[in-house]
């Protein structure tokens, strides 16, 4: 199938020396597959495709036809291949794993260059087979019985329909942000007030998809089929963010619900290997916290959300409160976990701080932020107050000694990158700097548009 004589040079046989370190010529027993295609390959984008009815060409003769033509079939000159062989169904199972160099190279359409191939087998009278392909994406967390489980069922329902098999390339958009090597992220800035220097300095943030294929979580969501485990795709999102913030700087925050940690992590080999991401991605455990959403969630008799949350508590891992309020079920959360909870998400937006509108309401505020201080107080944790949307709440919250915020009113949202780049200089902007833009109705404007009050100060000329 070479397309011209010169390929045999450009495509040169497989086993001869860029393949010795993995020659995989023979069919592989199914756990030597696995450790050689799964294991060993996590974080990789690792192929599985799956033949049935091959006809024209003995299992022999199909198997080296594919050695021979791989690298031309997908336009790629280093991989790794190998074959399982599953008798009573007489399936070919075949794993590719592409090593495709990030800077210079795309990945290759897989599900796209095997169907020409397909047809050109067929219109050379070669041969024919049915064929269907699988993906995995990032990894770094599943076993490897569930990353071949759900290679092995996508691979079949993809041989089985050829609905699901040509509009797979929709599921492939949200497969190549999730596996890609490109750091698309976007992150809310935490602001950490020194009411001590009276400064506003950036500690951290809460980290976001977006910022590159897809602007939020939904939009990829969106690109996920209804047929997917839904909370597999939280896992490897939440992967891929990780992998993001290499060496990122500051305290990271990260989204999960209750339920899904439970769900995820009650094999505790996968809270090892979590830590161990953490831990190559530059980042520590200390500076890494996972933000319980409000869900309810049920509890198993031997997998507790508190024991879940020790094993990581253990790594150094913290975690926050979301949403925290009066009617709120992170209350039980924070009951359960004591001092694992090192942060209170408060999010003041839907107070009125205004005696003379309802003083009744106002002081039930007041009641309430001290009984928020007094919580954090006893597990030494921080009140993070969000969705401060107007200078007379800030100056409220500055006033009831509430230090930390992540809110639009001082910072939008921005990439990853530029948060690393800019993480160093973002210190020590004084109290008077940013009051004085909050209060003016032009620098105000400015910086409704800007969303980085920092930027705004300076070019300004006010720092």
């Amino acid at each position: 199938m070479q397309k011209n004589h010169s390929e045999d040079e450009i495509y040169p046989p497989i086993g001869v020396e860029s393949f010795s370190k993995n020659p995989m010529l023979d069919l592989q027993d199914l756990e030597s597959f696995k450790k050689t295609f799964i294991d060993s390959n996590r974080g990789k984008p690792i192929y599985l495709i799956r033949f049935e009815n091959v006809a024209g060409k003995s299992l022999i003769d199909f198997i080296n036809l594919l050695k021979k033509e791989i690298r031309a079939i997908i336009e790629c000159k280093d991989l790794e291949i190998g074959f399982y062989f599953i008798e009573n169904k007489q399936s070919l199972l075949m794993g590719v794993v592409p090593h495709n160099n990030p800077l210079t190279e795309s990945m290759p359409n897989v599900d796209n260059s095997f169907g020409k191939f397909h047809q050109d087998c067929i219109r050379k009278g070669i041969c024919s087979f049915d064929f269907g392909i699988a993906r995995t994406q990032s990894n770094y967390i599943s076993t490897v019985n569930e990353i071949y489980n759900d290679l092995y069922s996508t691979s079949e329902k993809n041989l089985n329909d050829n609905l699901v098999r040509w509009s797979w390339t929709y599921f492939n958009r949200a497969n190549t942000y999730i596996s890609g090597v490109t750091h698309e992220a976007m992150i809310q800035p935490t602001v950490l007030y020194d009411h001590k220097k009276r400064t506003f300095s950036v500690k951290g943030g809460e980290v976001f998809v977006g910022g590159g294929a897809y602007r939020g979580y939904k939009d990829l969501i969106d690109d996920i089929p209804g047929d997917q485990d839904i909370k597999r795709i939280e896992l490897l999102i939440l992967e891929k963010l990780i992998i993001a913030c290499d060496r990122a700087p500051g305290l990271l925050k990260f989204n999960i619900s209750p339920q899904s940690l439970i769900d995820t992590f009650s094999n505790f080999e996968k809270v090892s290997r979590f830590n161990l991401l953490i831990r190559s991605r530059g980042l520590q455990p200390q500076n890494v916290r996972f933000e319980l959403i409000e869900k309810s969630y049920e509890e198993e008799s031997d997998t507790q959300l508190k024991d879940v949350c020790q094993c990581f508590w253990d790594y150094g891992f913290s975690f926050a409160a979301d949403d925290f309020g009066v009617k709120s079920s992170s209350h039980q959360v924070v009951l359960d976990l004591g001092i694992m909870i090192q942060e209170f998400k408060l999010d003041p937006i839907s107070f009125k701080f205004k005696v003379k509108e309802d003083k009744v309401k106002f002081l039930d505020n007041l009641a309430f932020i001290d009984y928020c201080k007094k919580l954090a107080d006893n597990r030494e944790a921080v009140i993070t107050a969000e969705a401060v949307e107007d200078i007379e709440t800030l100056r409220f919250l500055l006033a009831h000694q509430i230090w930390q915020f992540q809110a639009f009113i001082l910072f939008s949202k921005i990439s990853i990158n530029q948060y690393k780049d800019e993480f160093e200089g973002l210190k020590d902007l004084s109290e008077e700097i940013v009051f004085e833009i909050l209060s003016d109705p032009k620098l105000m404007k400015e910086q409704k548009k800007m969303g980085h009050i920092f930027k705004v100060a300076q070019k300004n000329g006010l720092i």
